[in-house]
């Protein structure tokens, strides 16, 4: 046994039971799983560590494992997109967990300790703090852990890093880069997601506006379609040559940060590097420009260099900073230069989350039946069809499917 609970206030569990309730009724293929997890508990005697968001959609991943027998321990992977009230729900709900919203960097460490003190055999991560945290710290653990999932393309980086110099223990399933997962959530979710918090942040119009969107991965592409149909003029930084030729061939603008930053009205960072946004490119941007970050961490956007550019600093209101240079223009950062889409919103929406917790939670049914040597594994193509499959029957979808003729032509040389 761990350690109890903390959390800011247990009353708050009935607005979070709504949250997870809304949430909950759009996310079938997860509800197709927990149908049968109830049956036939396939995690029973394990305990899970989850480091996540904690909002109503993870909510509900986190109650799916517990269907499935498993012992359940949480903590949050950004404080400002935990939601008091939903964590107040998942402890009512009978699942340990550590997170207060807008806690301090002391106590977000802390609270990552503790879901260790729980000795979890299986770990779902989201940006990897917990499986470097556990690497860091709790050596004689990390021989007892028999594997985890991560859930960004942040995570994954750090963890090919720790994988290629030797010092990752356990095996960890990508689940990032499944087909179900990085087509729909990269691109659709955080699209949608990250204009949805600038969007009811600023409530500014976006229509007829530049917006500079920096790095074209997956995240990249939706959040500057989206931007693009919204009616933006978008342009593309990039430091990767294909990337590039993909933007330009988008119809997007594509040129240096040095010189789109003359141009931007809103400047988007989506890249999981640090210092994307810095001194140089803050002086040369128009006054009135918003700045947001749809990166896994604070440090796309350089806050070091704009404070010491600026005179003064003040909350406009929750989510708005302004920044007025020494050279006299103001510049806004939103949501502290945090995930602006779950620090400013409630997230991806719940239908594409379906598909990345239904992933998350097959993986670790398979984690828990088979046994794999430490490093970085791709999830089974076998569970990505399923999910697939799923969500197709889900929304009453049919698709052909190939006759012997065709599987025996297309399997001969």
């Amino acid at each position: 046994m761990g350690p109890k609970s903390e959390i800011a206030n247990i009353e708050l569990a009935p607005s979070g039971e709504k949250k997870i309730h809304w949430a909950s009724a759009h996310m079938p293929v997860l509800n197709y799983l927990i149908a049968g997890y109830e049956q036939t508990k396939p995690l029973k005697g394990f305990t899970l560590g989850l480091c996540l968001h904690l909002e109503a959609k993870t909510a509900y991943l986190a109650h799916a494992l517990k269907c499935a027998g498993a012992n359940v321990v949480a903590c949050a992977s950004n404080p400002l997109s935990t939601q008091d009230d939903v964590v107040a729900a998942m402890v009512k709900a009978g699942i340990t967990v550590f997170a207060v919203h807008g806690s301090s960097p002391q106590d977000y460490e802390r609270y990552l300790s503790m879901v260790l003190d729980w000795e979890p055999q299986i770990i779902i991560d989201d940006g990897g703090d917990l499986v470097s945290l556990a690497h860091a710290t709790r050596p004689e653990l990390v021989k007892k852990i028999i594997g985890g999932c991560e859930e960004t393309t942040t995570g994954v980086t750090r963890l090919r890093s720790m994988a290629k110099e030797g010092a990752l223990e356990f095996p960890m399933i990508s689940v990032n880069d499944a087909n179900c997962k990085y087509l729909f959530d990269n691109r659709y979710g955080t699209g949608q997601s990250t204009w949805d918090g600038i969007n009811r942040t600023t409530n500014l119009v976006v229509a007829g506006k530049c917006v500079v969107i920096i790095g074209y991965g997956w995240c990249g592409r939706g959040t500057a379609m989206r931007a693009k149909g919204l009616g933006a003029r978008v342009i593309v930084c990039e430091v990767d040559p294909i990337k590039a030729n993909e933007a330009l061939m988008d119809g997007h603008e594509v040129m240096p940060l040095a010189k789109a930053a003359e141009k931007g009205d809103y400047f988007v960072t989506v890249t999981g590097n640090f210092g994307v946004v810095r001194g140089e490119h803050f002086e040369r941007m128009k006054n009135g420009a918003v700045l947001a970050n749809a990166g896994h961490f604070d440090v796309e956007i350089c806050k070091p260099d704009l404070e010491a550019l600026s005179v003064s600093r003040n909350l406009i209101k929750p989510g708005i900073e302004a920044f007025k240079l020494k050279n006299g223009n103001t510049l806004y950062l939103l949501a502290e230069g945090r995930l602006v889409n779950l620090a400013a919103g409630d997230g991806h929406p719940a239908e594409i989350m379906d598909m990345s917790f239904a992933l998350q939670a097959l993986c670790v049914e398979y984690l828990s039946r088979n046994t794999l040597p430490p490093g970085v594994h791709p999830v089974p193509f076998e569970l990505d069809q399923q999910v697939a499959s799923l969500r197709l029957e889900a929304l009453g979808v049919e698709i052909d499917t190939l006759d012997p003729q065709q599987v025996k032509y297309l399997n001969s040389w």
